[in-house]
């Protein structure tokens, strides 16, 4: 099996990935994350519909509540907008010095097998949200 170009991620309703799916113009990825006391986020990453990033709204806000209505708009407002399983290819922003994306990050000959291939070398973990994804590439993440 090769690493594929573009990372699965499956729809979790109610739970980490609750908030991904495809829209008019592509797919998205969306999420409210506490990122330390009094840091709460709102983040959008819109994807077209081969998986490629177009663009991210991200929004720093003083409350949960507030980074929930944001998110709650902007999803609102992506036409056409259905949630369930997405594929996209990594990427990476930087918004007041946080990483937001997801990153490749191969793991180190002493972490895997030393029989194991180059998919099973490779992972992606998504930031900040701290989801991980490995081989055999079927959207299911680690935490």
């Amino acid at each position: 099996m090769n690493v594929p170009e573009v990372i699965p991620i499956k729809h979790e309703p109610d739970y980490r990935t609750d908030t991904i799916g495809r829209w008019q113009g592509g797919q998205f990825l969306a999420s409210a994350l506490c990122l330390g006391v009094g840091r709460y986020y709102a983040v959008l990453h819109r994807f077209d519909a081969a998986g490629r990033h177009l663009d991210s709204q991200i929004r720093s806000t003083d409350a949960e509540p507030e980074a929930e209505r944001l998110l709650a708009e902007w999803l609102d407002a992506l036409p056409g907008r259905e949630y369930g399983d997405i594929a996209i290819a990594p990427f990476a922003v930087h918004v007041d010095g946080e990483l937001f994306g997801l990153v490749r990050e191969d793991y180190e000959e002493d972490e895997v097998d030393e029989d194991a291939g180059e998919d099973e070398r490779v992972h992606f973990e998504l930031y900040p949200d701290g989801l991980g994804f490995d081989a055999p590439w079927c959207g299911r993440y680690d935490t």
